[in-house]
């Protein structure tokens, strides 16, 4: 008891160390805040944290290739980053490849979709989205929550832990619940204010005006609303676009408030027509066209890929080749098609012309692994599989094929932390418990085989796999139990 109350005030005491020494002078309101979370940590997870945020998003697809179109909106961003008020911190931009209209940011990257920029009018529209997203990064609105969640994990693992300010900030952003995942989390109503503030602020610097920030609003719920009955409100997706409104609330009582803080703002010069609508047309017309053929082919196709209609997914990605054959993800997703089919010939044929549109293009080459696999080619497939991981290291899929690959070879300690990172997926998969169990069995490791039996067991018993997860569980029970004696 004693001891449970010296390190209650020990952990009391470095709490307060951290409160009174861990502060930080926030780049846009200049008042000190609790800050344990350093600039240079916020660069280093946006940089562990980017590439599956590229691919992994709803609707995914990576980068959407146009260097004329990336050069032109790069340049507008870098000039919205300098008048900010984290000029020095590090900026990529890009367009991800998805139809759904959305942007984000974190720490050293911005990000705009395909789907949200075809349906802007103006540059000025696209410098309040970008400002917006960008503001939340130069106000900390992530590190914020980063900040939070650290302090939430103090308090859930604290009874043992004697922790000091930097050691704790160590420790803390090691702990996977509290690092990347946190910089994408739902922002609460007065960061959005906030952002939303500092996107008509910084679109004012530049000469824009801060009327389009009324315009872009209205747009987004225009866009939105003409996606969702694109793909029929179907499920999942509406419940992200559920998710996304109410982050980024689009309503009449927004709009109000957006005209009371333009109304409220200096003087400003506007330069041209405060719009330059005509450049931004001329320049988004091919993504537009591009943007149109996603809309009515590739995402239908997707969708009747995902239901198993393979004739109709064939159909429509026959009919998006025929408008642009350039696009690494219609060749891809033909590939997957074919590979379904078990067409394997022609099926390696589209995924090898997707990589060499785009030597980046991850799916193919998880599209080219699985394709190995099933050939039982393990060793081809596990450079394709590895080169997927590394272009989009959270890729569940390429994570459960490589892992069955190695098991496949019996390499079962190579196999282990694949099929672990895929069984945390998709936790409710037939067999990836029980192969974890055979894999943890054949290492040695007995106590987490038994684990992995258990949840095999839990989540299919009746299964082949079950049954023998179920047969493994009472041998090495009594096993365990001597150990433990």
């Amino acid at each position: 008891m004693k001891t449970s109350r010296f390190l209650t005030r020990v952990l009391i005491l470095d709490l307060i160390y951290l409160i009174l020494v861990q502060c930080a002078v926030n780049p846009v309101t200049g008042e000190k805040e609790l800050m344990l979370v350093s600039e240079s940590q916020e660069i280093d997870m946006g940089k562990e944290f980017y590439p599956s945020a590229l691919w992994g998003d709803l609707g995914g697809g990576g980068a959407f290739r146009d260097e004329q179109l990336h050069s032109y909106l790069r340049d507008i961003v870098l000039r919205i980053q300098a008048g900010s008020h984290r000029p020095n911190l590090p900026v990529d931009f890009a367009i991800q490849n998805s139809s759904i209209p959305n942007a984000w940011a974190i720490p050293g990257h911005v990000v705009i979709t395909r789907g949200l920029l075809a349906g802007l009018e103006n540059e000025a529209e696209f410098v309040f989205v970008m400002g917006h997203e960008m503001g939340h990064v130069a106000a900390r609105h992530s590190a914020r929550h980063m900040t939070y969640g650290m302090l939430q994990q103090v308090g859930l693992g604290a009874a043992g832990i004697a922790l000091s300010g930097s050691d704790y900030a160590n420790l803390a952003l090691g702990v996977g619940a509290v690092g990347s995942s946190l910089l994408l989390l739902k922002y609460g109503r007065d960061d959005e204010l906030e952002a939303d503030r500092l996107g008509i602020e910084y679109m004012a610097r530049l000469g824009y005006d801060p009327q389009n920030a009324l315009s872009a609003h209205r747009n987004l719920e225009k866009i939105s609303g003409e996606y969702l009955k694109s793909v029929g409100k179907e499920a999942q997706e509406k419940g992200f676009f559920e998710d996304l409104l109410s982050t980024h609330p689009r309503t009449s009582v927004r709009i109000d408030e957006l005209r009371v803080m333009i109304n409220r703002m200096q003087p400003f010069k506007m330069a041209g027509d405060g719009t330059y609508r005509e450049r931004y047309q001329t320049r988004t017309a091919g993504l537009r066209d591009t943007n149109s053929i996603y809309l009515e082919y590739y995402d239908s196709a997707a969708r009747a890929y995902q239901k198993n209609n393979l004739d109709e997914a064939g159909s429509l990605i026959e009919k998006a080749l025929g408008k642009d054959h350039r696009q690494p993800a219609f060749h891809a997703l033909k590939g997957f098609i074919l590979l379904k089919r078990k067409d394997y010939a022609p099926a390696k044929s589209s995924f090898q012309t997707a990589m060499n549109i785009d030597k980046e293009y991850a799916p193919a080459y998880r599209g080219m692994g699985i394709l190995s696999y099933n050939q039982n080619n393990y060793r081809e497939g596990i450079d394709y599989l590895n080169w997927s991981l590394s272009l989009f290291p959270q890729d569940a899929s390429s994570h459960y094929f490589l892992g069955m690959s190695y098991f496949r070879m019996n390499n079962y300690q190579s196999a282990i932390p694949h099929l672990k990172a895929f069984a945390e997926a998709q936790p409710k998969h037939p067999e990836v418990f029980g192969t974890l169990g055979i894999c943890y069995e054949k290492s040695g490791d007995l106590s987490s085989a038994y684990q992995a039996y258990a949840l095999q067991v839990r989540v299919a018993p009746d299964s082949e796999m079950g049954k023998h997860a179920a047969s493994r569980i009472a041998i090495l029970k009594p096993a365990l139990q001597k150990q433990t004696r």
